[in-house]
């Protein structure tokens, strides 16, 4: 018998000692668990490193369940969007100063996930394009400059 994503999670924080409420949604096609909390700070962890190890056990039990299991995102209280809009935010800057300079300019080293999140938000920009190497390359930023007249 396998148990839901949602049951994984509250057994998991259940043993770390939290007192929490587990929503289920949706984002972007997936599974996304909201875990509301007054701990927030502590699930989250330094450099968000306790979120990730989370999620990252949610779908290890849940692929060992099932192989084909989809992905699921665990968010504490709507931490990672806020984090996704403050980063769209920071590299918009970016782009405006490439937009006035003509220079093509790097991100800092940013996660695959993060990587995606910035090539989606100037997919259908008319002015800027983005870049970056391969995942097996070393460098994980991301280069913007202008687009290229047609």
């Amino acid at each position: 018998m396998s148990d839901t994503p949602k049951e994984i999670l509250d057994t998991i924080l259940g043993y770390l000692g939290f007192a929490f409420d587990i929503q289920e949604q949706e984002r972007d096609g997936h599974a996304l668990l909201q875990v509301y909390t007054r701990d927030a700070g502590l699930l989250i962890g330094r450099h968000e490193q306790t979120l990730e190890d989370i999620q990252f056990l949610v779908n290890r039990i849940l692929q060992a369940q099932d192989p084909k299991a989809p992905r699921i995102i665990v968010d504490v209280e709507h931490h990672r969007d806020m984090r996704d809009d403050a980063l769209i935010q920071k590299v918009q800057h970016l782009a405006e100063a490439v937009r006035n300079s003509g220079r093509p300019l790097q991100t800092e080293p940013l996660n695959s996930y993060d990587r995606r999140l910035v090539h989606n938000a100037f997919k259908d920009d008319p002015q800027i394009s983005t870049w970056s190497p391969p995942d097996e390359a070393r460098v994980k930023r991301i280069t913007l400059r202008l687009r290229r007249p047609a």
